[in-house]
């Protein structure tokens, strides 16, 4: 889970205002934290396989959310990866 300070930091950050968490940008960056903290957790439960499922999960819905905005603003979309380094 997220800490609920780090969560307002995000929305802060990508959101349009300090309470838009349901911007595509804020939800993209909160998985993105999420993501990262079950990578940390794996490195020490190598064979916890039940949350491997639910971060394939987060993977998979962080995946369409930016197919889905790169459809739908470019600029935005490459903002976005370039702020949270997902691609190189």
């Amino acid at each position: 889970m997220i800490a609920t300070e780090r969560r307002t930091e995000l929305i802060k950050q990508f959101g349009r205002t300090e309470k838009d968490s349901g911007a595509t940008e804020v939800q993209v960056a909160i998985l993105s934290e999420r993501i990262g903290d079950l990578a940390h957790h794996f490195e020490a439960h190598k064979l916890d396989h039940h949350s491997k499922r639910g971060l394939m999960k987060l993977i998979g819905k962080r995946k369409r959310l930016l197919r889905y905005l790169q459809h739908r603003d470019e600029d935005r979309y490459k903002k976005l990866i370039t702020a949270l380094g997902l691609r190189k």
